[in-house]
């Protein structure tokens, strides 16, 4: 299917709320492909386009400069494992679930997934064990991590590793969701991956707004339960990523929980120095 240069094609259009008030054009030929809509709610527009195959390599970056013109934010996206059709192809997401990213303080919300994961489950004191994960901070929040310079321009960051991606994981597809920035798509697909922690991807789109903002963070893909990030701007020393940890510990735990040995923030402040992309998943 090729875009045409004066307006979206019809099935793209609408994927927009909007009637298109201002003209969206995407001068990039797109693979085959076909929206999709939520399976919870079938009568509401799509949540996305999905190629039918995989990502044909170099159209991310295409797609990603022409989406000052498109309003879509493209998508590497992976399946769950033994299930080529979870999520996307089955519409395993659930937009109405989300709220407004623009709704929520995202310190506030961090902090408020720090205590959560630094509290004892049946409301007790913390064991040794918890607070070893979580030092040198223990129960105490520390607050938001300083912003940082980006070393190239976030644009060109994320072309590359979403290049990257795509080598890494051939078999992903290619997605297109109506979205403003990289970091509300999430909101507009009602993404489900980390349902077992919450089900409102609105929450975890403010605080990819505040990574954008303070750390050159583009969204380039998602899996069933994964969200791959370009970080333009990652920690260069142990004593930045530390504070980072914590915001990612906070997000994501079972990044920690479940990551590479040692599982505590100190060792994953290691992992993260200089480090071009993040990658989280959540059981």
């Amino acid at each position: 299917m090729t875009s045409q240069l004066n307006d979206l094609p019809t099935d793209l259009a609408e994927l927009f709320a909007d009637a298109q008030p201002h003209r969206r054009t995407l001068p990039v030929s797109l693979p085959p492909g076909r929206t999709v809509r939520s399976e919870e709610a079938p009568d509401e527009r799509p949540a996305l386009w999905l190629s039918d195959g995989p990502a044909p390599s170099g159209l991310w970056p295409e797609l990603h400069a022409a989406h000052a013109t498109s309003g879509l934010w493209p998508l590497l996206l992976d399946h769950l494992h033994g299930d080529p059709d979870r999520p996307w192809a089955d519409g395993e997401l659930w937009p109405a679930s989300s709220s407004d990213p623009a709704e929520h303080d995202p310190e506030r919300l961090l902090a408020g997934w720090w205590s959560d994961h630094t509290t004892d489950y049946e409301g007790g004191e913390p064991t040794s064990r918890q607070l070893a994960v979580s030092a040198p901070y223990g129960q105490d929040w520390p607050g938001l991590a300083a912003p940082a310079s980006p070393r190239v321009t976030p644009q060109e960051h994320a072309d590359h590793w979403a290049e990257q991606l795509s080598l890494a994981q051939p078999d992903m597809r290619l997605g297109l969701v109506a979205a403003e920035r990289g970091s509300d798509a999430l909101a507009v697909l009602g993404w489900q991956g980390p349902v077992n922690y919450t089900n409102d991807a609105g929450r975890l789109s403010a605080v990819l707004r505040s990574w954008e903002d303070r750390f050159g963070v583009r969204v380039i893909g998602l899996g069933f339960a994964e969200l791959y990030l370009s970080v333009a701007a990652p920690p260069t020393t142990v004593d930045e990523a530390l504070p980072i940890a914590a915001e990612h510990f906070a997000f994501c735990p079972d990044n920690i929980w479940q990551g590479q040995s040692p599982c505590t923030l100190a060792g994953y402040a290691d992992r993260i120095v200089n480090a071009p992309t993040w990658a989280f998943w959540w059981d």
